[in-house]
């Protein structure tokens, strides 16, 4: 997501920190901008749109700093704008803020201020930040401290660094799960959100921990934790390649991307899922058009789609209103039935997908209320649309989607929540999909530290000619995402059905070296699983079954066993199912030499119909 970089030292420090973000450019971006001091007070240039927007004014205006910070922003607050982009001042333009994350509160607190007289220049909640931030400066006198009581007058995940007009020398820094890094020098010090900006200048960094506070000059970096307490510095030293750091170590994107997944899901739920439970969906309908909708249709392609069943299999579930999830490329030429009471969701990753975008505007033309559920701010779909729900997830360079496909159906869950907050829904299956939606990136994480399990089951049957992938109910969708990323990135034919469907044809494709992946995540089907299970073995099949850590009776059935942990609503159980799905496709691809992050034939963004 958004880039941080900054610098205090004897070079050219506007000219440093714009090397750091251009560094961080793979991360995706839709505006930038610098912060330096300048005479007796501090400058601000930004732009939308490229780092070459930017770079054209910076050399119009030939700044001349040894202290700057600056940072590429991927927005959520605000369209991409030069308004709306970082840095961001408060209130009396002595403090200059640039901030990664999500302020939960940044409503409630931008009424308070505004009571107080204070007025905007952007529609962003880092500039909610950096108001409160003055308003502790003008009390305490000094930026660290401002920075340290106005912290905890903000609620949710953020990365923050602060400079001041009367601390010329002088950078702080503050970690509130969004990550960031210390770079230690000589005579000079760098800090930035991610190691592959660090690089060219120091391999000595220091991973900033949960709550960390820093100070930064020239010779001297103090490092605080959350109780103000200080903390030795221990740099490490970073061996990495500058195409291994952008990666953050791991051998491909997509890796990277599947490991991401436990913090998008904390970024989409952010100030949305509220610790009572409650959902806030701000500025997305209202409470009686929420109400009003009697059908929802779903139109997506791809993963996007099966995104769609995911939220079918909860919206049907818990709600019992019904839904249709349609290919956004089968949309306009089936004669659509459109009513006044449906609610149309278009969903799209990129939101420029062109099936989808042009099946949105035939449902408009029907007058259906609609509402995207997208990756990117300001995107034709999102423009489009009635309302629009960002999934928040940060960019994705790998082809084949995976964090994405996450947040998409975390989003899916909220908009089920949303709808049934006055409804007479089944309140038990309220409580456990919104208990388990709050554990689901835990859940996640746990998922993940069994991955050298799922290496060496791709090891086993990575020579497979053909897979299955086969579940119920909620499971059916979960497996349809996992052959697809099997397809899109290790090649392998796969036939994806619920597994009741594969006595009636498909059962004439098994024979010895095939391999039946089964997701198994409801008790309630758990023994017509099982005798799928049978019927796959009795004729050669390899089994690999993905289930919950409490199931011994199909453990005994399958080869292969993935276990992820137990969840007590099915379409969330589903859900992470297809986390080990992922990890499957991706090493079964690596043992086959495959290319990861862009397969043959693929786009990142289908734009032609």
């Amino acid at each position: 997501m958004c880039g941080i970089a900054g610098y205090v030292g004897p070079r050219e420090a506007v000219t440093v920190v714009f090397d750091q973000i251009t560094r961080l450019e793979y991360r995706g971006y839709d505006s930038a901008g610098v912060a330096y001091k300048n005479g007796d007070g501090i400058k601000v240039l930004k732009r939308a749109g490229k780092l070459s927007n930017l770079k054209q004014l910076l050399d119009s205006e030939k700044p001349k700093a040894q202290m700057a910070i600056a940072h590429s922003r991927w927005a959520t607050h605000g369209g991409p704008t030069d308004q709306n982009a970082h840095p961001h001042f408060d209130q009396h333009e002595l403090i200059a803020v640039i901030h990664n994350g999500i302020i939960e509160n940044y409503y409630e607190l931008a009424q308070e201020l505004k009571a107080r007289g204070h007025t905007f220049k952007s529609e962003t909640d880092t500039e909610i930040a950096a108001h409160v931030i003055g308003e502790e400066y003008e009390i305490t006198g000094s930026l660290a401290d401002a920075v340290r009581r106005g912290v905890k007058r903000l609620r949710g995940a953020f990365a923050m660094v602060a400079i001041c007009k009367n601390e010329p020398d002088t950078l702080v820094a503050v970690r509130n799960a969004s990550p960031l890094i210390l770079g230690i020098g000589s005579g000079e010090n760098f800090l930035a959100s991610d190691i592959p900006a660090l690089l060219p200048y120091t391999r000595e960094v220091v991973v900033m921990e949960e709550g960390d506070l820093a100070v930064m000059t020239r010779d001297r970096i103090r490092l605080e934790d959350a109780q103000g307490k200080e903390k030795l510095i221990q740099p490490m030293h970073v061996d990495w390649n500058i195409e291994s750091a952008e990666k953050g170590g791991f051998e491909h994107f997509m890796l990277k991307e599947i490991h991401e997944q436990p913090d998008a899901i904390r970024q989409c739920l952010s100030g949305r899922l509220l610790k009572d439970g409650g959902v806030q969906l701000l500025n997305c309908f209202s409470d009686e058009e929420w109400k009003s909708f009697e059908r929802v249709v779903v139109i997506a392609c791809g993963t996007a789609y099966h995104a769609g069943l995911m939220g079918k299999q909860m919206i049907e579930s818990v709600l019992r209103v019904p839904v249709e999830v349609i290919y956004a490329s089968e949309f306009r030429y089936n004669n659509p039935i459109l009513r006044p009471a449906d609610l149309v969701i278009v969903i799209s990753q990129s939101g420029e997908t062109i099936d989808t975008l042009v099946a949105l505007k035939l449902a408009k033309e029907h007058r259906a209320k609609t509402l995207g559920i997208v990756n990117v701010v300001g995107s034709s779909i999102a423009r489009e649309c009635d309302e629009v729900l960002y999934i928040q997830a940060g960019p994705e360079i790998c082809v084949a989607s995976t964090k994405a496909y996450s947040a998409q159906v975390a989003t899916l869950a909220l908009v089920c929540l949303q709808m049934a907050r006055k409804s007479a829904a089944d309140q038990e299956k309220i409580f456990n999909l919104t208990r388990e939606l709050q554990r689901l990136p835990n859940l996640m994480e746990t998922c993940l530290e069994r991955e050298s399990q799922i290496a060496e089951i791709a090891n086993q049957i990575h020579r497979a000619p053909l897979m299955f992938f086969l579940g119920r109910g909620a499971d059916v969708a979960a497996c349809m995402e996992g052959a697809l990323k099997m397809k899109e990135i290790a090649y392998i034919p796969t036939q994806e059905s619920p597994a009741g469907e594969m006595k009636h044809g498909p059962l004439a494709l098994v024979e010895s070296g095939v391999v039946a992946v089964f997701a198994s995540t409801n008790p309630l089907t758990r023994e017509k699983v099982i005798s799928n299970i049978k019927e796959i073995k009795a004729r050669g099949g390899t089994v690999a079954a993905i289930i919950f850590d409490s199931d011994e009776q199909t453990a005994h059935e399958a080869d292969f066993v993935i276990r992820i942990p137990h969840v007590d609503s099915p379409p969330i159980g589903a859900a992470l199912s297809v986390l080990p799905m992922q990890l499957l496709a991706y090493h079964v691809a690596r043992l086959k030499g495959c290319e990861i992050d862009q397969p043959r034939n693929l786009a990142k963004s289908v734009t032609v119909e």
